[in-house]
């Protein structure tokens, strides 16, 4: 089973370069993944007959009891041979859908085999939160392939509307996963359903999967995305409505059904709004003008018979749902794959349009009548021996079978009559209408077609042999008391089932016969439009919010601050002054450990109330950098030099941004706040530090047991390290690391966004292909001069790197710099500098396990080498020296980070396991690799990447204004064209 997933997504991955090998006809070298899928799925037939199941389970988080495993009983084998058969077929059908031509054709194939793996993974999962998994990877996918025509705003607003409404089942199911999961003791789905538990909050959490399961199967109030995504190109929609996407919430019903099957939530919440669904959709479709809204209609419908069947909670209702629930994706399939031909071959799905093809496209006309067959429920087909079950499970019951019964009654009526108009819209010869030029389909694109349509009738005849499969499924639903058991079988005898389908024929042909009357009627009796509803509530939440952040997000930090730090103190300042927190003495107080403490702690103090006072912008910066270097002090004189080294640069690095940043700000502090204002500034400080400062008193008198960092040392060495503080953060801590290195990543796109509003584009190449370090194409010159008039702005030379060595500068980029900016002296010391600096970050990142330094320290010095040659040489100095883009830094850092992270569970252990090894370098000796090693050199790379986004974006992205800005005109140029400037800096 592992086999059959990995190959789909490596199939997936490698998709695209088949298409660019082969064009469209790379849909056949893809079609064999899921084709042998089926062939595997089939040969498990057998060992499923006897009662056998086959699973498999390898622990993935131990610790949160969470493991990857999968399961395959009677149920899943059939979802497996209906997701990997239909999706082979459909992909025979890509082949001669698409052209060569047709864009992001690589993409799609990709995303299409993903989509087919990942739904294979949720019928194969016996997991719960490894469902949930592959149950939002189908969300993506189908969002991809729903959106597949990116150009068109109707696409990406309809794949948009599934995201949105899929995503909220999805979180809410997932709620009601972790409640169920905790219930039971485990999130072994085949546990559960062996052990089902009970209670209050089981049938809270019942309905919230319930929820999950109706959005993702387009029941009501949740239909809205489905007809919608007929946006997608054909294949999609065939294989959505037939085999995925939609078949998630049925298969999640079906799976929990012989568990819950006599939870009362559970039951009349599937029977209530699975009749509905069946009822006000089949409805909704008879006055659909096109074929795919049409068929997409009669889904939603068909999807609410099955809901309601799997639902019901009977042997008897399950049989028919999983009878039913095969016939469909053998009928909804090659009826929207005949759409699609016929769209291909006449450009247009309006059945108003279309007439003639039923002698134009006789093969597509003969596939289709066979489906329909199979849809309207008419001998001998598979729909047809299924609608009879159906008919049968809830006849001769109680009230609310009958009521069941009278509302599936009804919505067959409708399916009769929806698919005698899909049958007349496509393929009758209609008065006033000349008949639909038509392009000849080729056999292989019909043949998938004619093969699901040829196995829904074949299915039907030899349905008394597909009943044990189907069987094994059903037995696992206690059967009702009293009540004979009916099997799959074309004939039962003249019985309330066959009357009742004689009656859905006459009704529906009758339904049909007024047409044009229910088309009338339905356009003044019309429901609310849910795609009109929905994009009020969308509007509505938006207006909510905008007001909601108008009201509290005024746009002042002080403010922001203010609110932040009044929190602290009401919230922790009660609890102190209201009682004693703690037993027994009070700690006793003592000034200081050592005298010296005394220096640094009184640089801390006098600098923070100094720059209560100064004016200046920039002297305030240097205190507060002070201050922050002062407090670096004081842990390396507590015995923390890690920590200390970790501030200093921190402090450094937070120096030089404010610097860059205070260009484009005024030198002093606008007026003093009013004197009211200042008392309560005052005060609020005051509160604060008393506060913060009591906590960490009462942090260390309400301690009861021995300090959990009194066995750091023992874990360092365990880990395979000596620096307490690497090994806390790389080993112990790893999760808290893990995500603040993606808040920086976070942090870094946000600073980046700021000043860089459209694209971060490579700089232009200069002619033979070097490397341009300006991103300003120089203007041409004016008639009569040799030399453009630049303005003031200054454009790198090209060629720069082409000069003789004797005329090269110390920074080559310094050469962009005006005369009065240069300095040798600083040219050259950070020349010389540079590979210093460097080789000790790559030190500091290699020592950081067993002493002072690691990658987050080793990556600020390496920033800060960068920040030398920028301030000495300018922004196309840095260009230069600095020519990989920040943002390939940061994802490359997140990337091995991840990756590490991911290895142990990839390698059968945990989640960010350790681990180290020691390895024989010949000459250079031996090298002790670890894990957090590895995982380090990720925070590495991820910490240069963002001082290098940050010297781009705050630094020379605004050198680059202030050059525009001083250039003679540049204020009339602002006035007529207003707005960030769509030329960018790489």
């Amino acid at each position: 089973m592992t086999t059959v997933l990995i190959a789909h997504f490596v199939a997936a991955a490698i998709a695209p370069l088949l298409v660019r090998q082969w064009g469209r006809n790379a849909f056949l070298a893809l079609a064999v993944v899921p084709g042998a899928s089926t062939v595997w799925a089939l040969f498990q037939v057998p060992a499923v007959l006897r009662g056998e199941t086959l699973s498999s389970s390898m622990p993935w988080a131990p610790e949160f009891s969470l493991r990857l495993g999968l399961y395959l009983d009677g149920l899943s084998l059939v979802m497996t041979l209906i997701a990997a058969g239909v999706g082979a077929l459909i992909l025979v059908y890509c082949a001669r859908y698409f052209d060569d031509s047709e864009a992001g054709l690589g993409r799609f194939a990709g995303v299409f085999v993903a989509f087919a793996g990942a739904m294979l993974g949720l019928v194969l999962a016996d997991d719960l939160i490894q469902l949930f998994v592959y149950w939002e990877l189908t969300t993506v996918f189908s969002y991809l392939l729903i959106g597949h025509s990116t150009e068109l705003k109707e696409s990406r607003r309809s794949a948009m509307t599934a995201l949105t409404v899929t995503t909220f089942g999805g979180l809410t199911m997932l709620v009601g996963m972790v409640v169920l999961g905790q219930a039971a003791g485990t999130y072994v789905i085949s546990e559960i359903v062996a052990s089902p538990p009970s209670g209050t909050a089981v049938n809270v959490a019942l309905v919230l999967v319930m929820v999950g399961a109706m959005s993702k199967s387009a029941l009501l109030p949740f239909s809205l995305w489905l007809p919608a995504a007929m946006r997608a190109p054909t294949p999609v929609s065939g294989y959505l409505h037939a085999a995925a996407m939609v078949k998630a919430g049925v298969y999640l019903v079906a799976r929990l059904t012989p568990a819950f099957h006599d939870a009362v939530v559970w039951q009349y919440t599937a029977l209530f709004f699975g009749t509905l669904t069946m009822v006000l959709a089949g409805w909704k479709a008879l006055r659909q003008f096109d074929l795919k809204l049409v068929l997409a209609y009669g889904t939603i419908s068909q999807l609410g018979f099955l809901i309601t069947l799997l639902g019901a909670g009977t042997r008897a209702g399950a049989l028919a749902g999983i009878s039913m629930l095969v016939a469909h994706s053998l009928f909804k399939a090659p009826l929207f794959l005949v759409t699609g031909v016929i769209d291909h071959g006449t450009g247009t799905r309006d059945l108003r349009e279309l007439s003639g093809l039923r002698t134009s496209m006789p093969g597509s006309f003969w596939t289709a009548i066979v489906a329909s067959a199979s849809m309207a429920g008419l001998p001998p087909t598979l729909g047809f021996a299924a609608k009879e079950l159906a008919f049968g499970a809830f006849a001769h019951g109680d009230g609310v079978d009958t009521a069941v019964l009278v509302g599936i009654t009804s919505g067959s009526v409708l399916t009769v009559a929806y698919t005698l108009r899909f049958l007349w819209g496509a393929f009758s010869d209609k008065q006033d209408v000349s008949p639909t030029p038509v392009h000849s389909p080729g056999p292989l694109f019909q043949a998938p077609a004619m093969v699901m349509a040829g196995l829904g009738l074949l299915g039907g005849l030899l349905s008394s042999l597909l009943d044990p499969l189907l069987a094994v499924y059903a037995d696992t639903v206690p059967a009702t008391p009293g009540k004979e058991e009916k099997h799959l079988a074309l004939w039962h005898g003249l019985e309330l089932p066959l009357l009742l389908s004689a009656v859905c024929v006459v009704g529906g042909l009758a339904m049909f016969g007024l047409r044009h009357q229910i088309v009338w009627a339905g356009t003044r009796t019309a429901l609310p439009d849910p795609n009109r509803v929905y994009r009020r509530m969308l509007a509505w939440l938006e207006n909510l919010a905008l007001q909601v952040t108008g009201g509290t997000q005024r746009g002042s930090l002080p403010i922001y601050l203010g609110t932040i730090l009044v929190a602290l103190v009401i919230a922790a300042g009660w609890w102190m002054v209201s009682g004693r927190i703690w037993n027994g003495d009070y700690p006793r107080l003592r000034l200081w450990d050592s005298p010296v403490q005394i220096i640094p702690a009184l640089i801390v103090i006098v600098t923070a109330l100094f720059t209560l006072y100064v004016r200046r912008r920039l002297f305030a910066v240097v205190l507060v950098g002070t201050s922050g270097y002062g407090i670096a002090t004081l842990f390396y004189v507590m015995g923390a030099p890690d920590i200390a080294l970790t501030q200093f640069l921190v402090e450094t690095v937070s120096l030089v941004v404010f610097v860059l940043v205070l260009r484009r700000f005024p030198p002093r502090f606008s007026a003093p706040a009013l004197r009211g204002r200042r008392v309560w500034n005052l005060a609020l400080g005051l509160a604060t530090g008393v506060v913060v400062s009591s906590m960490t008193w009462y942090a260390l008198a309400g301690r009861r047991e021995p300090s959990i960092s009194e066995g750091y040392p023992a874990a360092a060495k365990e880990a395979g390290g000596e620096n307490i503080v690497s090994v806390l953060l790389l080993d112990i801590r790893a999760w808290d690391t893990m995500g603040e290195i993606s808040v920086l990543a976070a942090a870094a796109a946000g600073v980046a966004s700021l000043l860089f509003v459209r694209r971060r584009a490579q700089p232009r190449k200069a002619p033979g292909g070097v490397m341009a370090l300006s991103v300003t194409q120089p203007p041409e010159p004016d008639v009569g001069q040799d030399k453009a008039d630049l303005g003031g702005v200054r454009i790198a030379p090209q060629n720069m790197h082409l000069k003789p060595r004797w005329q090269h500068s110390w920074l080559p980029g310094a050469d962009a710099l005006p005369t009065e900016r240069r300095s040798v002296i600083f040219e050259v010391v950070s020349r010389f500098l540079f590979p210093v600096v460097m080789v000790i970050s790559v030190y500091l990142l290699l020592t950081g396990h067993g002493s002072v330094g690691g990658g987050f320290a080793g990556g600020i010095v390496a920033g800060l080498a960068f920040t030398v040659r920028y301030l000495a040489g300018g922004r196309f100095e840095l260009y230069a020296s600095a020519w990989i883009q920040p943002g390939a830094l940061i994802g490359a850092g997140l990337a091995v980070a991840t990756g590490t992270a991911l290895g142990g569970a990839v390698f059968g252990t945990n989640v960010l396991a350790g681990g180290h090894a020691y390895i024989d370098l010949w000459i250079l000796g031996t090298a002790h690799v670890t894990v957090s090693m590895i995982f380090d050199i990720g925070v590495y790379l991820l910490v240069i990447g963002l001082i290098l986004d940050i010297l781009r974006s705050l630094g020379a992205r605004i050198d680059e204004q202030i050059e525009r800005d001083a250039a003679p005109g540049a204020a009339e140029d602002r006035s007529e064209a207003p707005g960030v400037s769509e030329e960018v800096i790489s």
